[in-house]
This record gives structure tokens, sequence and C-alpha cells, in this order.
């Protein structure tokens, strides 16, 4: 008994200094924060929701790029996918092309420190991003860059969902096939994506190219009408709050994992008793622990207000997007949860242009085809074990 109680004791001790090395470092991050908004812009964007049509067009990119490449993922698997983009950077350094790679280190782990090497040897500048350091461990740990960017000579560039590995051609035999939502980029808004970049960079190496111009060469203007957000854990809450405050006839939302703040949910009901249509787009199956326990007491409460929730059923669902009244898509790395909104790196784009916005609204149109409605009878009453999973959920809620 003593040993139990020993043990306890050790426990809460343990969760005590987690839970002020947490608070502390989170206090400490945001007064780093500032918020800075890019200009409004004028870009052409291509959508992609499959990685079999992503990556070709991705790695041919990359292939003809003549001057530089610039790319940061939260994660690069360690599998054939990887290995051939991985050699790709390698023979573009070989061939003289500037090539930065910048990989979240949690998100990469798995990433062989042999494959780093050669990387390196090939002459890819290359730097792991958010590694955990003191004096603030645990929230350092917590704190990841979940942006996918990439920047081809300043001209060409992409962002949205995709990770690079096989899970995102349909060959993890669980989650497959893989629905995402990606965009490949030409015009204004590339001075911003680079910006990005840059900056990421400087974080990282600590070499500031931020006012180097062979980086960012005069751009043509293109048709739609956008705004990069870049966020790191303040602002995004108040940037949603904003886009579902102002809305007033439909809001869709599209994410594979949807744990909302107190803030959000709440001008969630608002739009509901305004009469605004809401309508998500979740996964049926989860790629990790509890995150689909942690959306189902939100659902309940929004579900009894009038929100219809579909759940994706032909594979995995792992886009993220925001469509209010046909007039703003917000689409990019964040999801709708509270790691994305309070802790992580994220990189979205606000695209106002109706062409874009009746095309994703197509796509989204298809997406819940292949999707099962749920209502709130079907989570209302949840069995003990249920019950369980969600109490533990909401507690492990901000790291989920």
């Amino acid at each position: 008994m003593k040993s139990l109680l020993f043990i306890i004791f050790i426990l809460l001790i343990l969760i005590l200094l987690l839970s002020i090395d947490f608070h502390l470092g989170r206090k400490h991050h945001l007064k780093k924060i500032s918020r800075h908004n890019h200009a409004f812009r004028y870009s052409d964007f291509h959508l992609y929701r499959d990685g079999t049509e992503l990556f070709p067009d991705l790695f041919s990119s990359i292939k003809n790029a003549k001057n530089h490449i610039h790319i940061l993922f939260y994660t690069v698997k360690a599998d054939s996918i990887s290995n051939e983009f991985l050699s790709l950077l390698k023979d573009k350094a070989n061939e003289g092309v500037e090539v930065r790679l910048i990989l979240d280190w949690l998100g990469s782990f798995k990433l062989k420190k042999k494959a780093v090497n050669k990387l390196k040897s090939a002459g890819v500048q290359f730097r792991y991003c958010q590694i955990p350091k003191l004096p603030f461990l645990f929230f350092s740990l917590q704190v990841r860059n979940h942006r996918k960017i990439t920047i081809i000579d300043g001209n060409i560039g992409f962002m949205g969902g995709f990770n690079i590995g096989k899970d995102y051609i349909h060959a993890n035999l669980k989650l497959s096939p893989w629905r995402d939502y990606h965009m490949k980029i030409e015009g204004e808004g590339i001075e911003d994506l680079q910006r990005a970049f840059l900056i990421d960079w400087l974080e990282a190496s600590k070499i500031n190219l931020l006012q180097n111009d062979v980086y960012f060469p005069k751009q043509k203007k293109g048709h739609s009408r956008h705004q990069t957000i870049p966020s790191k854990g303040k602002y995004l809450e108040e940037e949603l709050a904003h886009i579902i405050r102002n809305s007033n006839s439909s809001l869709i939302i599209g994410t594979p994992y949807f744990i909302p703040s107190k803030q959000l949910t709440q001008e969630l009901i608002l739009a509901l008793k305004r009469n605004v249509s809401v309508t998500f787009l979740l996964p049926n199956n989860a790629d990790h622990l509890l995150v689909k326990e942690a959306s189902f007491p939100p659902l309940r409460i929004l579900l009894s207000k009038g929100a219809q929730v579909f759940q994706y059923t032909h594979g995995f669902f792992h886009g993220k997007v925001l469509v209010a009244d046909d007039e703003i898509c917000l689409i990019g790395s964040s999801n709708f949860d509270k790691r994305s909104i309070f802790l992580n790196h994220e990189i979205n784009c606000s695209i106002y242009d109706p062409v874009f916005i009746r095309h994703m609204k197509e796509v989204i149109a298809d997406d819940l085809q292949t999707s099962n409605e749920i209502f709130y009878e079907d989570i209302a009453s949840p069995s003990p074990w249920q019950f369980i999973k969600e109490r533990t959920a909401l507690i492990l809620s901000p790291f989920l």
C-alpha cells in the first residue's frame, strides 16, 4: 500500500511540474509573438485533393527548378515516396541549385540520421525545427511546425494539408484512400509564402535571408484575391471567430480533428441561432487515439442546435477548409482543434474568388457524397466506456 501511495505521489508531482512547465512556457511564448497581416494579393490557384495528382506535379516542379528550392514539411516518412523526394533534392543540390529543407523534429522523427547525412553531403541545407529545449522542455515539445510549404525559384508555391509519404498515395491499408486538400500557387502570393519560409529558416538556422531580393522576384498579378495567414499559437482563434461571427447564410467546415475552443463553439452556436446553415465534414476513421472521442461533446451541442455532421467513409479525410457564405474560403494546414489554434505553427490562405470558392464547394459536395450523416440520436447516449474515453479526451484535448 505504501508503495502504491508513493507512486501516486510521484505521478502527482510529475503532473504538477509538467503543468507549470506548460503554462509558463506558453506565457513566455505568447509574449514574443506579434501579429503580422499580409497584404491582399492576387494569385492563381490549382487545387489538389489526391496525392497521386499532387506528387507528380510537385516532383516535376522540383526537377525543373533552376535557382533555389525552399521546402518545409511537418512529416517526411521513411518510405519509398520519401526516398524519391529526398533523392530529387540531392540531385538538384548536386546540379548547383540552392536547396533548403526544414522538417519538424517530432513530425519527421522516423527519418533516419543516415538519410539526413546524405542530404547534407549532397549540399542540401537541412534543418530540423521545433527541437525541444530548456527551460520549458514539455511546452516546447508540444509546439510543432505543422506547415507544408514549397517554393520553387520564388515563382511557384505549394501549400495545404499533404505531407510526404506512401500514406498519401493510398498505401496505408487502414486509412486508404487518403483525401486531403493542397494548392499550387502562382502570382503575387508567392512573396508571402517565401517570407513565411524564410522566417522559419531564420528561426531554425539563425541565417537571415529575408533581405535578399533574389528570393523575391517580381510576380505577375493573378486572378484570385486572397490573403496569406501564418500563425504561431496565437490569433488563429480570432481569425476563425471573425469568419464565423460575420457569416450570414452558410458555413462549411472540413477538418480531420474537430476539437474547438470554447469561444469557437459559442460562435458556432450563435451562428446557428442566426439561422446560418452549419455543415461539418469529418473523418469516419480516426488516425490518432482519442481525437474522435474529443469531438463528440461539442458535436452533441451543435447537432442539438441544428448543425449537420457528415463522416467521410471513403478512406481517411484529412482536408482543412472553411467556406463561409460563398464569399470566403480558408484553406491551409490548420485543423479545427486546440492544438492548431493554441500551439502549432500553421499557415492558411483566405481566398475571396467566387470561381475558386464555387470549385471548392463542388469538391466538398463530391466528398459529402461518400459520407454518412450522423444525427444527435446517434451520439446522444454514450456507453460507460465511451463516457470514460470522452472525459479522458477532454482532459487531454489541448495536446491531441
